[in-house]
């Protein structure tokens, strides 16, 4: 057994009943997940103040001085013990309501103590309450540098678990180590990098000897998180390249050249300019490409997608589009149809509410080959959907399709098609190495020329008269409006309250026949909330008050005004995918947030960044400091981003640098075989089995 490995019970000072609370309450099973319970913090212990230099401002302080006396008060449950510290510039109150009687018997006046703890007030007068209490000349050295501070619970504390006895415990623990904890990376990859050994590391980071060993101790060890999970993406990659097959599309035939020599409506920006060069030489070679597509909403995701599409059409390959929603397929559907006009393409559609007659000669003319180019829903990974040679797959806005269902549009064929999936989330770099480092990624980060920016207001509920006026303005320009109610599903009835009473507000102030007011939400059927949303794709409706059900996809250019109330509830993420709803015409757009007066500093620092941005991917930064990569990706539940120490925000650096040296070490030992490498090799063999690939597209 390894050393790691030894059951937490045999560790002196914890036994089989400190060992149950340790499971239950921290998930501490072994001498290992006690090393790698982390402190969370430090206390400076170098440090004393002075007695007339308190404030009630001050992070926890250490004081040095003599107890003068000490006084009980209270009856009962109110009963407290008043000790009274001096030094050479003044007089604190220490207060107990607990372990009274030991207190009183354990502490003696005119001896020297150092008191640790946080300043509180009461009566105008300061105190510390349930100080630490050491004799200065017993105080442990070590402790006078920085103190380590454990994350424990109510019921850990209650039974004498907190974070100063998980300190000795892990302390006599790393006694016993004695060189059993094996080293997980080469002498070559220390000695480059100059870390401090592993050991050497669990050491620094437990009981740093100052702020310098820490530092070095922290930094090899978030090293070590990142570098091996970067050599598992890695890794996937290389074996997916090295064993996928794939068809090679070696032509750029006819439809691609005439479409983009003469049919393109408008010139590519740079961005989409070097997206299509790397699908390109993915689609090329003889091995299936998988890629991820990222790009803000109206960056021109869906021109790169066709242009990607007639090369495979161009070497006699079938492709297909597939979109999550029947709104979204048609409407791309209606653009891809106007961009092929003048080109001889078959190109169909299929959704579950195609009918079965024309359901079954689509069916026929695809396996014959007849049809080049398919878009649809869900409706196209049914069994009864088969291709005469699928090369291109090409999915939009993945993330509402599970691994399955896109596994099926894969086994269509012998050989897997090309993938490539889009989104229009932006995900932030760190994230994207993280989650999707398997995976080739492209970003369009340019918008197309003469696009215009959605102009962002913030407004309070005291503004609304304004903004009722303002809609008044833009409906008679012609212009249809959204308006947006938050839905959190531990406030539903609340919430659909809301959005009724806020319908029925709107109703009063743009009424029939004048006006045309519709409302949308997710307790409506599906064919309910197609037909809402048909009437105002097709501008019948003035007016759409809706939940977030109309965050995704669909495109409505003469949607010039996005309100979005009691915007301060919303995410980041959410407030720009819903501001991506306006801004799809010619015309200026308008994205209003509406606020309560009382938001929280969170809730301000989103709204600032909507008013100050439309860069989407700088917004997911800022979404990411604020929620952390668990909340925002959905992964928290998962374990994906269960780091022990670092964090793909703060370490950002340290990410990039773990990637680069995974990267030089697969390039020269790319089965991890050579012998300098031995204790890699080890270290990765179970890590490799406990981490699918969970980014994986195909």
């Amino acid at each position: 057994m390894y050393f790691i490995e030894t059951p937490i019970e045999y560790l002196k000072g914890v036994g089989p009943s400190r060992a149950d609370l340790l499971k239950k309450e921290l998930r501490i099973f072994t001498y290992g997940d006690l090393l790698h319970h982390f402190p969370f913090r430090y206390i400076d212990r170098s440090r004393y103040y002075n007695i007339k230099d308190l404030n009630i401002d001050l992070p926890s302080v250490q004081l040095k001085g003599q107890f003068i006396r000490f006084e009980e008060k209270g009856q009962k449950k109110g009963k407290r013990l008043i000790g009274y510290f001096k030094d050479e510039t003044g007089v604190v109150e220490l207060v107990w309501f607990k372990g009274i009687k030991w207190i009183k018997a354990g502490i003696k006046v005119d001896i020297n103590y150092v008191v640790f703890g946080k300043i509180s007030s009461f009566k105008g007068k300061f105190n510390i309450v349930h100080p630490e209490i050491d004799v200065l000349e017993e105080l442990d050295k070590r402790l006078k540098n920085l103190q380590p501070v454990y994350h424990s619970t109510e019921l850990l504390n209650a039974k004498g678990l907190g974070s100063r006895v998980l300190g000795r415990l892990t302390k006599s623990l790393l006694n016993l180590m004695n060189h059993h904890l094996e080293e997980t990376l080469s002498e070559q990859l220390i000695s480059k990098l100059n870390l401090p050994t592993r050991e050497q590391s669990f050491f620094d980071i437990h009981h740093p000897t100052d702020s310098k060993s820490l530092i070095r101790a922290q930094k090899r060890l978030k090293f070590e998180e990142f570098f091996f999970l970067q050599l598992h993406l890695i890794k996937l990659k290389i074996t997916r390249i090295n064993k996928s097959k794939g068809y090679a599309f070696n032509n750029i035939g006819n439809n691609f050249n005439d479409f983009y020599k003469k049919y393109l409506p408008f010139k590519l920006t740079n961005a989409q300019k070097k997206v299509l060069k790397e699908i390109r030489n993915d689609v090329r070679k003889p091995q299936q490409m998988n890629r991820l597509l990222q790009g803000d909403v109206g960056s021109g995701k869906t021109l790169v997608a066709l242009l990607s599409m007639l090369i495979a059409i161009d070497n006699n390959f079938q492709t297909c589009l597939m979109a999550p929603t029947e709104i979204l397929a048609q409407q791309h559907f209606n653009s891809i149809s106007q961009y092929l006009e003048k080109l001889k393409i078959k190109i169909t559609f299929l959704t579950g509410s195609t009918k079965k007659k024309e359901r079954n000669i689509i069916y026929e003319q695809l396996i014959n080959g007849e049809i080049n180019l398919i878009i649809g829903t869900h409706a196209l990974i049914e069994e009864k959907v088969q291709f005469k040679n699928l090369g291109l797959a090409i999915i939009d806005e993945q993330h509402r399709f599970g691994v399955a269902q896109r596994a099926k549009l894969w086994k269509k064929n012998n050989n897997p098609p090309h993938v490539l999936v889009m989104t229009a989330t932006p995900i932030p770099r760190t994230l994207s190495m993280t989650l999707y480092g398997d995976l080739d990624v492209s970003i369009i980060d340019e918008l197309p020329p003469g696009r215009k920016e959605v102009q962002t207001i913030w407004k309070s509920d005291s503004s609304r008269l304004q903004v009722i006026d303002f809609m008044r303005k833009q409906i008679a320009k012609g212009r249809q409006i959204y308006i947006v109610f938050p839905l959190i599903e531990e406030n539903e009835k609340l919430d659909y309250k809301d959005l009724f009473e806020g319908f029925k507000a709107i109703e009063r102030e743009f009424p029939l026949p004048d006006f045309q007011v519709s409302i949308l939400h997710g307790r409506m059927k599906s064919e309910e909330k197609e037909y809402e949303m048909k009437r105002f794709v097709d501008g019948i409706t003035n007016i759409l008050v809706a939940t977030t059900v109309i965050e995704v996809g669909v495109n409505v250019p003469n949607a010039s005004v996005m309100i979005i109330e009691s915007a301060e509830r919303f995410g980041l993420s959410q407030l720009h995918q819903l501001r991506g709803r306006v801004g799809r015409g010619a015309e200026q757009s308008y994205c209003i947030l509406m606020s309560g007066y009382k938001v929280s500093n969170e809730g301000k620092t989103r709204l600032k960044t909507m008013v100050e941005t439309n860069d989407g991917f700088r917004i997911s930064e800022v979404d990411l400091k604020l929620r952390g990569p668990g909340d925002m990706m959905g992964t928290k539940q998962s374990g994906i981003l269960d780091f022990k120490i670092a964090d793909v925000v703060v370490d950002n650096k340290i990410l990039y640098f773990a990637r680069k040296e995974a990267e030089i070490l697969l390039a020269d030992d790319e089965n991890i075989e050579k012998a300098e490498n031995i204790n890699i090799a080890r270290a990765y063999r179970p890590y490799a089995r406990e981490r699918i690939g969970w980014s994986r597209i195909s």
